[in-house]
């Protein structure tokens, strides 16, 4: 984090900004509820704050939000996908989604994605760089003031891995939790993680009670090492150890994703090795419909395909659903997005 970087500081540390200009203490509740509740995007919205300060705060501390390059809405859902804009011009991709319980944004950690998953458009053109804190709560109020709702839940799981940029992951989680800022509560946090197993066992020492998201997506080393070169590094029976034992210290269960890819991990044995892989594990199992994208030539799993894949899992006891598919029409997948506006933009620049 920068030090000049006010939205990912937290209310102790804009209190040390606030003494350092002289200025009283109970500024900084202010200008953290205004920054971290409201989500202004400039001090100008800070009414109770007088010109001469929001003048010298903008000089000194610029706040640093996600603009709209491009919005698409689904027709069949509702869900909205977000292509934003960072202040470096960099690119990066969220997800609204409408549920019962309310709305759920889909939020991005880097921009890019380093950790080469085979179906994944996140990670085809590298990673750039991490997302501060601020530009993942960013991410939220930016959302909520375009569609004019409150977000309730978060998942990181948008573009990147969030335990690859672990230090600016839990100052996120610490500013969206504050009760003067967006507030929403641990259990209402899911975060993703292709199985970077040292971060876990340190996530795991905190304690948190937010959700924790396994991507597995194969259930036998040779395999997943070919979809997931992580798993080279950290094979299943380092992931497998470190997941069991998260779930006796944090009593959280874990949710283990799983990409239906037809032909490939979609097979019968693949469910029964599955099934065995995560047996007597406070867990559930997520099956997905793999997204189709054109920077792969995998195929989602058919409905057939799926339906007895989860009888195999139901008949060896394992809590298992299937997630079903929002956004299908928006290319609602993370990545996609990013991808083509960057292709523009360099065809563009060559055609100059």
């Amino acid at each position: 984090m920068s030090e000049y970087d006010i939205k990912s500081m937290t209310y102790e540390e804009i209190t040390d900004v606030c003494l350092s200009l002289g200025l009283p203490k109970f500024r900084a509740g202010q200008i953290f509820k205004w920054i971290q509740h409201f989500g202004v995007s400039s001090y100008d919205e800070m009414t109770d704050i007088s010109k001469q300060l929001r003048s010298k705060l903008s000089e000194a501390y610029p706040i640093n939000g996600c603009e709209i390059e491009l919005k698409r809405v689904s027709k069949i859902d509702g869900t909205v996908k977000y292509l934003f804009r960072l202040h470096d011009g960099n690119y990066i991709e969220s997800v609204l989604m409408k549920y019962k319980y309310g709305y759920t944004l889909c939020i991005s950690s880097q921009v890019g994605c380093k950790m080469g998953c085979m179906f994944c458009a996140s990670t085809k053109s590298g990673c750039v760089r991490n997302l501060t804190a601020g530009e993942m709560v960013g991410q939220i109020h930016a959302a909520q003031r375009d569609a004019g709702v409150r977000v309730s839940h978060v998942v990181i799981m948008g573009m990147g891995e969030p335990l690859d940029n672990f230090d600016n992951a839990m100052r996120f989680l610490s500013l969206v939790g504050n009760e003067n800022g967006l507030n929403i509560g641990m259990r209402n946090i899911s975060l993703s993680t292709c199985g970077i197993v040292p971060r876990m066992y340190e996530l795991m020492e905190k304690n948190l009670q937010i959700t924790l998201s396994v991507s597995l997506h194969a259930p036998e080393n040779e395999l997943r090492s070919r979809i997931m070169p992580v798993n080279r590094k950290y094979p299943l029976a380092d992931l497998m150890k470190v997941c069991r034992e998260y779930t006796e210290k944090t009593s959280r269960r874990i949710s283990f994703e799983y990409a239906m890819i037809s032909g490939l991990n979609d097979t019968k044995e693949c469910a029964y090795k599955l099934a065995d892989l995560v047996k007597g594990m406070l867990c559930h199992v997520n099956l997905i419909p793999a997204n189709e994208i054109e920077e792969s030539t995998y195929k989602r799993s058919s409905e057939k395909t799926l339906k007895d894949f989860c009888s195999i899992l139901n008949s060896r006891g394992v809590n298992v659903t299937v997630r079903r598919s929002l956004g299908s029409d928006i290319d609602a997948s993370c990545g996609q997005l990013r991808s083509r506006r960057e292709k523009q933009n360099s065809d563009g620049r060559n055609a100059k």
